[in-house]
């Protein structure tokens, strides 16, 4: 049995968000959206690279400045691990759904996700990678929930990419990229054109926000 999300109204993100804004500007020393457009009238699926435990925090900055102050959000929704949820049991309350992966509860999983994408202005953080990886990875491995999810959706879903990467440079503190990628929509969708490029992207993005020399 899967534990559901109880989110908060989205007055209450914005203030969560504005919160950890303040957090971010004295830790870090740039944050910077590389942008995509966002269609209007969608449901949102956030794709992102999982690679440390400030990933979630990251993405709520993102979510508000990359999307809500262009396309007001209904809803914030992060698909998260059962055993995490149980052990922080206030992350239902930020949006957070739970999943066990090869369970016989991982396909109510997905279709919950795939319910709440069908409605206008919600959003679903998705880390298909399913495992903390380097940032730095020149290859990103998908998992299959994210096709399965896709499939169930009714209505308008956009899909988007971010490859978010930090580095230090001249700076005592990091900064951060968020490169976004549009994926296309549910109704375009293609899981092995997505996947190929994602990791266009994401080895573009590399070259673009890291200073390394050229590899042979």
């Amino acid at each position: 049995m899967i534990i559901k999300a109880k989110p908060l109204r989205p007055i209450f993100l914005e203030w969560g968000a504005i919160i950890a804004t303040r957090f971010f500007r004295k830790r870090f020393n740039k944050m910077i959206i590389n942008e995509a457009e966002i269609k209007p009238g969608h449901s949102y699926i956030l794709m992102c690279n999982h690679f440390s435990f400030m990933d979630g925090f990251l993405a709520v900055y993102l979510s508000l400045y990359g999307f809500h102050k262009k396309k007001p959000l209904s809803g914030f929704y992060i698909m998260s691990l059962k055993k995490q949820m149980e052990k922080n049991w206030w992350l239902k309350y930020i949006g957070a759904f739970s999943i066990v992966p090869g369970s016989r509860s991982a396909a109510e999983s997905l279709s919950y996700a795939a319910e709440l994408l069908s409605k206008q202005g919600n959003l679903l953080l998705f880390y298909p990678q399913g495992n903390l990886e380097s940032q730095y990875v020149r290859n990103i491995e998908f998992k299959d929930g994210l096709a399965t999810i896709v499939s169930q959706i009714k209505g308008d879903c956009q899909l988007i990419w971010c490859s978010i990467l930090t580095e230090y440079f001249e700076s005592t503190k990091p900064s951060v990229y968020f490169n976004l990628l549009d994926c296309g929509t549910n109704h375009d969708f293609d899981f092995e054109a997505l996947k190929e490029k994602v990791n266009k992207h994401h080895q573009q993005a590399i070259q673009n926000n890291i200073r390394f020399t050229k590899e042979l």
